[in-house]
């Protein structure tokens, strides 16, 4: 058996990353920064010398770029990629399109700090991380871990909450934990996994 190797990575920044906005299922653009940080995590990738057997992305513009730059990068445009609802970043409601400043002014900086940093408390309108937790791991476990298994090497561009429902899972951390876990924009996130999909060894590829 080959080595279960998954690669996680975030999305690069978007225009409303860029703007302070909460983005959600909104679907802005990458900036230019945020190709250049997609093209670097090809490269970062393409110097470990991995080949990747199949590809995971959300339904939004910014994660589906991101995988395509990456790829791109690393001279493997052809690698089969699903697309799917099931990644897209948490869906935040009331608060999308809103400036965080202009959040905090209107509801108070308390308020939407919870809202934020709480693992089960939801925006109006929105998801928790607990509820993107809930539509995010199913697919996880049902279409992305079994391509691991088999040995096949997986990429996953997705997006900063629900990449935190797959690593909550893989790094076995509390609520409280994944709470406080950044990920940063263009960032991957290579794991080996062991037989019973516990993490053998985890590396961050940071430039």
């Amino acid at each position: 058996m080959s080595d279960r190797i998954l690669v996680l990575v975030r999305h690069g920044q978007s225009e409303w990353n860029l703007k302070n906005l909460f983005t959600g299922w909104r679907d802005p653009d990458l900036t230019e920064q945020g190709i250049s940080e997609a093209k670097r995590a090809g490269a970062l990738l393409k110097a470990e010398g991995l080949k990747f057997d199949v590809a995971f992305t959300s339904d939004l513009t910014r994660a589906q770029k991101t995988l395509g730059l990456i790829l791109g990068e690393m001279g493997q445009e052809g690698v089969p990629t699903t697309r799917n609802v099931a990644l897209n970043e948490r869906d935040y409601g009331d608060l999308a399109g809103l400036n965080k400043d202009d959040a905090r002014a209107k509801w108070g900086e308390d308020q939407v700090h919870i809202w934020r940093r709480s693992y089960d408390i939801a925006p109006p309108g929105g998801e928790s991380l607990r509820d993107t937790v809930a539509r995010t791991l199913p697919y996880y476990v049902q279409e992305i871990l079994p391509c691991v298994l088999r040995g096949q090497v997986t990429l996953v561009a997705a997006h900063g909450n629900s990449l935190r429902a797959l690593i909550m899972t893989l790094e076995k951390l509390s609520p409280e934990g994944i709470m406080k876990r950044e990920l940063n924009t263009g960032v991957p996130i290579i794991y080996k996994l062991a037989a019973d999909s516990t993490v053998a060894e985890k590396r961050d590829l940071v430039p």
